[in-house]
């Protein structure tokens, strides 16, 4: 059996949480509490594409704006 996240026929949501931080998340799946789905449901690439595009400081919000 394939995982989900591994194969790429899969269909998958783009989920992110309060820190900014971005996660694939199977569509068939319910998304866990304090994550918010921003993108999707799409199939592994484009998920991936979405996060490269959209996820470009890979610290969490809350040091982001310490050290700001």
């Amino acid at each position: 059996m394939v995982n989900a996240l591994d194969d790429p026929s899969s269909r998958l949501v783009v989920v992110v949480n309060g820190e900014e931080q971005h996660s694939l998340w199977p569509d068939h799946c319910a998304v866990p509490a304090g994550w918010t789905v921003v993108h999707g449901p799409a199939d592994r690439s484009a998920c991936l594409a979405y996060v490269e595009a959209h996820w470009t400081d890979m610290r969490p919000l809350s040091l982001r704006l310490a050290v700001e």
